[in-house]
């Protein structure tokens, strides 16, 4: 909104031509929904107590995590809101990637809401039956891949790069909308899976935010596309706008839930980014690096199959306890060690995932 009202006064004033430059206004995307989180989050904090909108601790799980019972969750509405208002005031709404990226992460975060509320209402409750959780999840990602797949003016449609390689394609073919909601449904399960102790789901998510808005931004832009040998996306640059405000909410998001958490993201917060993360790597045709930018989650994410498949056909485990950071909070990792570790090892993957673009 504020982009647009600025835009069409630098005619009359030149000084607001400098909104035209998406680094501006991914920093002020960033800033923005850091404040917002900072001024509203202890007031939403505060209202899903008075809820009782709280966690409610599986005694199946690490029994150091009982003491956690009683706060707050669903915190992820504070993510949301942030990022929302913050793209909605300097994002271009006008560009049908912007649009998706909304469409994505509101999609995603009602499916997780869904869940949440009937978690804390009926307390001892899964939340959503698996099926319906899982089935609404695929037929959002099935909605996205087929505004991608009937993109005339995409010139890369159903086409999978390969990342270390000089434009090296892969079509897919029709085969691209079932990929394409395996790679949306993934992440946004990956990040579910990985939001089990304080602070590192979203700390991996603002790392990874900072790695995609990068890569975006260089898609996105043609002089650098070209003298780093990367596709060209048309329009994509203006998703470095949607990183910055992720960012930005991720990074003020982790005050309240940092060790020991105030306030957990829920579903809501896990499922709604990890859509978005999923969906840009589509749009982006980062499919691959995103695994790489987000190897962290792929690693909880597998080792959850693996324990239980393999206790499925033996009786035995592999892990301690799955997925992997409960592990090593068996073994007597700390829970702050774990984080840390974790995010450690993320930013490694981040900085791996960024030689990409000079390594073909």
């Amino acid at each position: 909104m504020l982009y647009s009202l600025f835009i069409s006064l630098q005619e009359l004033y030149s000084p607001f031509n400098v909104f035209r430059y998406i680094t501006f206004r991914t920093a002020l995307a960033a800033i923005t929904a850091l404040l917002i989180t900072f001024i509203v989050g202890p007031w939403i904090i505060g209202r899903l107590r008075r809820l009782s909108l709280t966690q409610y601790v599986r005694d199946d799980g690490p029994k150091s995590h009982l003491c956690k019972s009683g706060t707050p969750t669903m915190g992820g509405v504070l993510i949301i809101l942030s990022v929302m208002s913050s793209v909605l005031l300097w994002g271009d709404l006008s560009n049908k990637y912007v649009l998706i990226m909304i469409l994505a992460i509101i999609g995603y975060g009602l499916i997780g809401l869904t869940d949440d509320y009937l978690k804390t209402v009926r307390r001892n409750s899964r939340g959503l039956r698996g099926w319906y959780k899982f089935g609404a999840q695929i037929v959002l990602a099935l909605l996205i891949g087929l505004l991608f797949y009937h993109d005339p003016n995409d010139l890369y449609i159903a086409k999978l790069s390969i990342p270390f390689f000089k434009k090296w394609l892969i079509d897919l073919g029709w085969f691209y909308i079932p990929f394409s909601i395996l790679v949306i449904v993934g992440a946004s399960n990956a990040v579910n899976l990985t939001d089990g102790i304080d602070g590192l789901a979203i700390g991996l998510v603002g790392i990874a935010c900072l790695a995609n808005g990068a890569l975006v931004y260089i898609s996105g832009n043609a002089v650098f596309a070209r003298y780093l040998n990367v596709l060209h996306l048309p329009g994509t640059g203006e998703l470095t706008v949607f990183c910055g405000a992720m960012f930005g909410a991720a990074l003020g998001f982790l005050w309240y839930n940092s060790y020991p958490a105030e306030v957990f993201m829920g579903d809501v917060g896990s499922l709604g980014l990890g859509g978005a993360l999923g969906t840009l790597a589509v749009i982006t045709k980062q499919e691959i690096i995103l695994a790489v930018v987000g190897g962290i989650f792929v690693i909880e994410t597998f080792s959850v199959i693996i324990q239980v498949g393999v206790f499925k056909l033996t009786g035995k485990r592999v892990f301690k306890m799955a997925p992997i950071h409960h592990h090593f909070e068996v073994k007597g990792w700390p829970e702050p060690k774990v984080i840390v570790r974790f995010w450690i090892v993320g930013i490694i993957l981040a900085l791996l995932s960024l030689t990409s673009l000079k390594v073909r």
